[in-house]
């Protein structure tokens, strides 16, 4: 069933309302929130609630994130391009310690796309071979960072017949300036 569109007004702000199957859509045009209500006849209560690409009050169920899984050796600089996926995983044995360097895209800076104030969570899953490598220099936007490694003291070596995964939380605290916090797990 299509949704029909029905534009009404607040007391306070003009809405768009959307109402399908799965209920009613409304959209608070004034101030860029977006409201999903249960569709009930009274106007429903709020399921979720979206401002500013921030879910709020909303039970999140099933979520899937994006895996980019690569069929190639850790070497040299890998670019983590989040907005492609938070999580990457090359597959085959790596040949070399490598450079992880974190950013939103290609074109689009992990600074820019960050309030200060922000966090991202990015995982590294990487392929060790009888002889293990790791990312011996963590970067953000081409600039090299000092994370700080659960447990206090930095890694220094990946895990030899195994896949070793990095989980760095990263926090914006101002303009260029980002707090890592970092881990190493290995799986076998």
């Amino acid at each position: 069933m299509p949704f029909a569109f029905q534009r009404r007004r607040g007391t306070t702000a003009q809405h768009a309302s959307f109402t399908g199957l799965l209920g009613e859509l409304t959209v608070d045009t004034d101030k860029d929130v977006v409201v999903v209500h249960d569709g009930s006849t009274a106007g429903g209560f709020p399921l979720a609630r979206a401002k500013g690409g921030t879910l709020e009050d909303t039970i999140v169920r099933g979520l899937e994130e994006d895996v980019n899984v690569v069929a190639s050796a850790a070497t040299g600089t890998i670019n983590l391009n989040v907005e492609t996926a938070s999580i990457w995983y090359y597959t085959s044995n790596a040949s070399a310690n490598h450079t992880l360097n974190i950013r939103y895209s290609s074109t689009v800076s992990l600074n820019t796309a960050l309030a200060t104030g922000d966090s991202m969570t990015v995982v590294w899953l990487n392929t060790n071979g009888t002889t293990a490598y790791y990312p011996n220099t963590i970067q953000i936007d081409g600039s090299s960072v000092t994370p700080k490694w659960q447990g206090g003291t930095a890694v220094a070596a990946g895990n030899a017949s195994s896949i070793d995964a990095y989980v760095f939380t990263i926090i914006k605290t101002a303009s260029a300036t980002f707090t890592v916090l970092a881990s190493q797990t290995k799986f076998a």
